[in-house]
């Protein structure tokens, strides 16, 4: 098979901004406002919650723009990092990454593709119980899941062009009918809620989880002070979790057209649409649902709830069908970006050496398909989604390192060229910092097991970068 020795530059800014876009929206939005509301109890800490996560994010999302300018080359993150502070820092950022950040939410979106998928075809649900092996047991959900992400990862093998046709085609479909979800929840529910749950909209309190029958919710305990900032933390896992995965178009800069100016851009208009759809979408749900119902829909599943309240019974489908494609699409922009990350490593001396090849078509087939390979053996784990709860400690932990690494490249390197500067540095971006470690202080207190894991993988990754040669590198 011939080779092609570097990335071709396809992606323009309108393709790059649903990139940023439609990695970020996949089925969270749809799901995590209930657990976000058992955390706070109330319509104005919901929408705090979000509207902090939001800011977070495009603060984040502009900080990024100025080391896409100073660094328009495959690998993103991982190359701020490197360049900031040294290979082993930009390694243990590619070791999570590959372990638990990317692929993990890769097999947690699939299963929620089949999830919703079984709202129309049953045989695909979770129930159906297609082998028991002992010690796993595979189901239809797992099956659609693993299928899915190896027709995607094929589809990016084929080239740029493919993976962008779908990305661009989906993402502009869920966009249009997130919004009208939205717009259709203001005009067609005949009875509000709006009011009521406005009412004691400050009054923050946590569900007491169900009663001794373990049927119905046992109810709340009014919370404030250290308790409130416990329970905004808590609940903060869920929306950075729906906001996560913004930056994976820096993972392909080499693959944009005028990357200096189209991804600093596409970074900023794609992270401000999603959070503008994401808070008007929560807005709607304290719309058409009183608060017992968003925290307590059945089996999580909060937009369904909504649905059934705007379209009656065909509800159901309808949501199925959106989030079919909004997880589609989500899981198509992951596969795209996130091989990037391992060819850039491998190219390092610091990743599997196939993973820094390309195909005849341009793009790294083996990092795609080793990357696939782990999304799927994480499906079939049964584990995604305690992984998960460690994605946000471990992805802000990165976000933090990488915002300072800002200052240091300021003084490193002042002659490098910034077509972007940081907006409202160094007030916004330091700001980011202090917020990013206040969030990660808080989950080591208040999920502690889940954070100390994710801190674990991490730090597994320093002897792994050893054992790679990472010693010769550093001293290179």
């Amino acid at each position: 098979m011939q080779e092609s020795n570097q990335f071709k530059p396809t992606l323009g800014l309108l393709d790059a901004t649903m990139i940023v876009a439609g990695s970020m929206i996949g089925s969270g939005i749809f799901i995590v406002s209930a657990d976000i509301t058992r955390n706070v109890g109330s319509a104005g800490w919901l929408i705090f919650v979000w509207l902090i996560t939001g800011f977070m994010t495009i603060t984040a999302a502009m900080s990024y723009g100025e080391l896409s300018g100073m660094y328009p080359k495959a690998g993103g993150q991982y190359v701020y990092l490197k360049e900031s502070y040294n290979p082993l820092m930009g390694f243990l950022y590619g070791w999570s990454f590959f372990a638990v950040i990317q692929t993990a939410t890769i097999a947690a979106v699939g299963v929620a593709f089949a999830r919703f998928s079984a709202y129309i075809f049953p045989a695909l649900g979770e129930s159906n119980i297609l082998a028991d092996l002992g010690f796993i047991k595979i189901s239809a959900a797992q099956l659609t899941c693993i299928l899915l992400v190896v027709l995607l990862t094929y589809v990016n093998t084929r080239g740029i062009k493919e993976g962008k046709l779908i990305q661009t085609t989906f993402t502009a479909s869920k966009l249009i009918a997130l919004f009208g979800l939205m717009l259709f929840g203001f005009l067609l529910v005949k009875n509000s809620h709006w009011a009521a749950n406005w009412q004691n909209a400050w009054s923050a309190a946590q569900d007491l989880g169900v009663d001794d029958a373990g049927k119905s919710p046992a109810g709340w305990k009014p919370i404030g002070g250290a308790l409130l900032i416990g329970a905004i933390a808590s609940a903060m896992t869920g929306s950075v979790f729906s906001s996560d995965a913004w930056n994976n178009v820096t993972f392909i800069a080499g693959e944009i057209k005028n990357p200096k100016r189209n991804i600093g851009l596409s970074l900023f208009l794609g992270t401000l649409i999603v959070t503008f759809l994401y808070v008007t979408t929560n807005l709607m749900y304290l719309y058409v649902l009183p608060l017992q119902g968003i925290a307590y829909p059945q089996a999580d599943r909060l937009a369904i709830s909504a649905a059934i309240e705007i379209f009656g019974s065909s509800g159901t489908i309808i949501i199925a069908v959106l989030i079919m494609i909004s997880t589609f699409g989500c899981i198509n922009g992951l596969v795209l970006a996130g091989a990037r990350v391992y060819y850039t490593m491998a190219k390092d001396g610091l990743f599997f050496k196939k993973a820094g090849t390309l195909n005849q078509n341009a793009v790294p087939q083996w990092a795609l398909w080793a990357q696939c390979l782990v999304a799927c053996l994480l499906t079939l784990s049964g584990e995604y989604g305690n992984l998960l709860d460690m994605i946000s400690f471990v992805v802000v932990i990165f976000y933090v390192l990488t915002i300072a690494g800002i200052f240091i490249l300021r003084k490193k390197k002042p002659e490098l060229e910034r077509p972007y500067k940081a907006f409202g540095y160094p007030v916004l971006p330091a700001l980011y910092i202090l917020m990013g470690t206040a969030f990660c202080i808080l989950l080591l207190i208040f999920k502690t097991k889940y954070a100390a894991w994710g801190l674990v993988i991490t730090l597994i990754g320093i002897p792994l970068y050893y054992l790679a040669g990472g010693k010769s590198k550093s001293a290179n």
